[in-house]
């Protein structure tokens, strides 16, 4: 079987303290473009609107119609196929008043008139929606991350021992903020499916933390005596191929969907392409530093099951 950057021997480790100052760099910009910008922009699922159903003659380009809207003013419209290639339902933020129903329900006539005439569609029905995800369920939303973190950091502190899951969780804590960061800097609106990214991204960063992390243990297993410095650029090195290949395939499909995926799709793919790159980085830059931080603030026995020797490397001691 064919393998790439087998027997790597990098020093990973050490540039630690530089992606450290770049990380927080770029969470310090999106953070300042954030406020400046009165906070994260949110979709019609959580600030209520317009909805309309169209019907038309033929099948329309949706394309075309989303530009068509944009031009006319309606930044934002969200654009969904509605039981037929026919029927389309077309939401909008706005005024969820009546008249503000009124006026936006005038604007996309006049602008789906203009693309395919006025015999060339029907209006079925225009009315006011309120947010489908409300304060209650925001929270709950926000509830359900901690407590997956709770659990990832319970599961962790079983399977491998506290440290590794504290630094795993605090990794995790930092692909969110970063992701949110970039959103901000994107200006990509918070929706359903954007929140469905994240979550995946999640995951996806957790699950490349623990590859790390398996390799890890098993080494310090192997060799008591080796600094916990050297055990983690070796680990690092050791599952490169496995990482390079997960990354380069999951990248290539994100891609894909930015290219080919059309608007609706785009956001997810942002969100899960720059994913991959933060949670790749965390996974050797923030989790294996803090893993290193705890280590030495919090020593174990040496003569506990799986304990190393307490040896620290020159390199290593930097990082106090």
């Amino acid at each position: 079987m064919y393998r790439i950057l087998h027997d790597t021997k990098y020093d990973f480790i050490r540039w630690w303290r530089v992606a450290a100052g770049l990380t927080i760099a770029f969470i310090v910009v999106g953070l300042v473009a954030l406020v400046l910008r009165g906070g994260l922009l949110y979709s019609v699922d959580f600030t209520g609107g317009t909805v309309m159903q169209l019907t038309f003659t033929q099948e329309p380009d949706v394309q075309r119609l989303r530009t068509a809207l944009v031009a006319g003013g309606l930044h934002g419209a969200e654009i969904q196929e509605f039981g037929s290639k026919t029927e389309y339902i077309i939401r909008m933020q706005g005024d969820t008043s009546s008249a503000g129903t009124e006026v936006a329900s005038q604007n996309v006539r006049k602008v789906v008139a203009e693309l395919v005439g006025q015999d060339g569609f029907r209006v079925d029905r225009a009315e006011v929606v309120g947010a489908r995800v409300g304060s209650e369920l925001r929270r709950g939303a926000i509830l359900a991350v901690l407590i997956s973190f709770a659990i990832t950091l319970v599961y962790l502190a079983w399977r491998f021992e506290w440290r590794f899951g504290l630094a795993a969780v605090l990794a995790t804590a930092h692909d969110i903020i970063a992701t949110i960061a970039f959103m901000a800097m994107l200006r990509l609106e918070v929706s359903l499916t954007v929140i469905a990214a994240l979550l995946t991204v999640i995951g996806y960063s957790l699950n490349d933390t623990i590859i790390i992390f398996d390799r890890v243990r098993e080494n310090l297993r192997k060799n008591r005596k080796e600094a916990l410095y050297d055990t983690l650029n070796r680990s690092v090195n050791e599952t490169l191929p496995r990482s390079v290949l997960t990354h380069a395939t999951t990248l290539a499909a994100t891609a894909a969907l930015l290219i080919f995926g059309g608007e609706v799709i785009r956001p997810f793919a942002w969100i899960m392409s720059f994913g991959i790159f933060t949670g790749t980085f965390s996974s050797i830059y923030v989790a294996s530093p803090i893993l290193m931080y705890v280590e030495q603030r919090f020593p174990r026995d040496p003569d506990s099951k799986g304990a190393r020797a307490a040896t620290v490397s020159p390199a290593q001691a930097k990082v106090r």
